[in-house]
């Protein structure tokens, strides 16, 4: 697969220079240099210390990713929201993983069904990268970047915290401030290997959230993450007093859904290949409806934006 640009500054500029200007990592100059991929000027193959001239085009060749074969394909139906040649992005439904569990009959997780899809699209890059995840019981927005570029630059991105996801949660109880931010560390629960809690230990956790509506029963709020630790939303909630409804492992079940009223209906990120802002959104699934339904919530009229 090939990247290519046009050197624009007036000053001449070592190629591996250049190539960091446009995001490419240490790590992809090595798989051009010694896996099998190549450094271009002008077409032609260079060292990374070679001198690209004002007006040249430079060029990095990375080689197709043979799929990992410790992953098996499942051939299940996915929803694509969003696809182009570096990047696809799911609707994920609740109810199945985003990456694939140890020791489980069916092999089925978004990644076996993505490396089902490119098998079956006979796609040049065959290994399956996740960006980010989503909760088995949460549903909603999935990026899978499609080749090592593509992931390297999402997880800059996600470093600085600059991929922005939107989601839709109905929690119990009515929530005072329109607009507020929860500002608590997060960290693992010492009695438990999977859930977390808010502990001074923690790591910094940032959640801004905003009322759609609001009665006695449940709240239905937008809220924006600021940082990315597991379980956030719903940690945070809970700490509010005000658990998601169906979070059986930070509040109680609900009669009104099978399990935690949770959905990322909205995502931006930035692609650097096509040099535009990539905006994408799924709606509120049948369930949630349902729940906010019973509640006598209103719901959004149209998808609400960022």
């Amino acid at each position: 697969m090939e990247f290519s640009w046009k050197y624009q500054q007036a000053v001449p500029r070592r190629l591996r220079s250049a190539l960091r200007m446009m995001g490419v990592t240490s790590s992809l100059m090595k798989v051009a240099i010694y896996h099998g991929g190549k450094m271009l000027i002008n077409g032609e193959e260079k060292w990374a210390v070679d001198m690209v001239q004002p007006g040249d085009r430079f060029s990095l060749v990375l080689p197709p990713e043979a799929g990992n074969e410790h992953v098996e394909a499942y051939p299940a139906p996915i929803q694509i929201v969003y696809e182009d040649r570096d990047f696809l992005v799911l609707n994920k439904p609740a109810g199945v993983a985003t990456v694939p569990a140890h020791h489980v009959a069916v092999p089925d997780s978004l990644v076996n069904r993505v490396k089902a899809y490119y098998q079956d699209q006979a796609y040049e890059n065959q290994v399956v990268h996740v960006a980010t995840r989503l909760d088995k019981d949460t549903s909603g927005l999935v990026i899978f970047p499609k080749h090592r570029f593509a992931h390297a630059v999402l997880d800059r991105q996600l470093k600085h915290h600059q991929v922005k996801k939107n989601y839709l949660a109905l929690v119990q109880g009515q929530l005072q401030a329109t607009h507020g931010y929860v500002d608590a560390p997060i960290m693992r629960d010492p009695e438990s290997f999977v859930q977390r809690m808010v502990g001074a230990g923690g790591k910094a956790s940032v959640t801004e959230y905003w009322i759609h509506d609001r009665n006695k029963q449940g709240s239905l709020v937008k809220i924006r993450l600021h940082t990315g630790r597991t379980h956030q939303i719903r940690v945070h909630f809970s700490y509010l007093g005000h658990p998601l409804f169906g979070d059986e492992m930070y509040g109680q079940g609900s009669a009104l859904i099978a399990r935690q009223a949770l959905h990322c209906y909205w995502l931006q990120f930035y692609s650097p290949f096509k040099d535009a802002n990539i905006t994408v959104t799924a709606p509120l699934p049948a369930d949630m409806r349902t729940a906010i339904a019973a509640l006598k919530l209103n719901e959004p009229k149209k998808q609400p934006g960022k």
